[in-house]
């Protein structure tokens, strides 16, 4: 059967003139004149039987089905070109996983990892974008993700990595002596607070037998790499997983203020669609990517789960 799809060209017309909102501009960088887009346009808006723009004095302007529309149309065309690309580099061979992946995480723990599994699996490419939030991967060209959180996407396989366990940190200015802080000195400084984390403190200080009515406040950042310049900089003190800020801990940039460490339900996984788990690459990634953070957990004491 037939699929209830548009010309290629029709598409790219209609892309480029809402980027541009303008007919014009879309002709000069297709090539085209602009008699050519307008009617590529007028005949997408024939075959989905919607308006796409108003035509004001000023120009053109996209209406809220074509604003909508755009949307959708610009990243798939944007996947597209990146798989067209991809065959293009690598001749058809090899297979791509794109990989969706918490910033800090990342570039961290992770990226210094994947030589490794590229050099035993040269035919697999590992492709990395962040990712904070959950999201559906029916609407994102993502066969996996690396989350933060619990496990229960629908609709999918969720592997275990391993626990946070973050603990407060702070520039050595802070400590008075290299003298760990208490409960009760960390509760009068600016708390550094992780967006995605909004309860941290409030859980790490009620773990030591204490309700503070400012622990939610402080200035907000979304990444801990964020976090560790601000603290570093003196800006406050953070609660912050230490294989995270190795580096930090190691140059002394940052320091441990106190060693209580915030243990919670919450974890890193491994986020794969049930539809693709016996996709070949991904079970290679996975089996190896699993291996991986059970030798750091075993390295590092970070605990599993139960």
């Amino acid at each position: 059967m037939r699929r209830k799809i548009p010309g290629t060209m029709a598409l790219l017309a209609f892309e480029m003139a809402a980027r541009h909102e303008s007919f014009t501009r879309a002709a000069e960088a297709l090539s085209l004149t602009q008699s050519a887009v307008c009617r590529q346009i007028a005949g997408l808006e024939s075959f989905l039987g919607v308006r796409l723009f108003r035509r004001t004095r000023r120009g053109v302007k996209l209406t809220d089905a074509g604003l909508s529309y755009s949307r959708r149309i610009s990243a798939r065309l944007d996947a597209v070109e990146r798989d067209t690309l991809s065959v293009m580099a690598h001749h058809g061979r090899g297979a791509a996983i794109e990989l969706a992946v918490v910033p800090t995480f990342a570039t961290r723990w992770l990226l210094p990892r994947l030589g490794d599994f590229q050099e035993r699996n040269p035919d697999v490419r590992v492709n990395l974008t962040t990712r904070t939030r959950p999201f559906l991967f029916d609407d994102t060209e993502f066969d996996a993700a690396v989350y933060f959180g619990d496990a229960g996407w629908p609709g999918t396989e969720a592997h275990y990595l391993m626990r946070e366990n973050p603990v407060p940190v702070c520039s050595p200015r802070r400590l008075q002596g290299g003298t760990l802080l208490t409960a009760a000195e960390i509760s009068a400084l600016p708390l550094l607070q992780q967006t995605t984390r909004p309860y941290a403190w409030r859980q790490w200080f009620e773990a030591q037998g204490m309700r503070l009515e400012h622990d939610m406040s402080g200035t907000r950042l979304e990444l801990f790499t964020m976090l560790a310049e601000a603290a570093s900089h003196d800006m406050g003190i953070a609660l912050i997983p230490p294989f995270l800020i190795r580096d930090e801990l190691e140059s002394g940039r940052l320091v441990v203020a106190n060693e209580h460490r915030l243990l919670t339900d919450k974890a890193y996984y491994l986020i794969i669609p049930e539809r693709k788990a016996e996709t070949d690459a991904l079970k290679c990634f996975s089996d190896w990517l699993r291996d991986e953070a059970a030798g750091y957990r075993e390295t590092e004491r970070l605990g599993d789960p139960g």
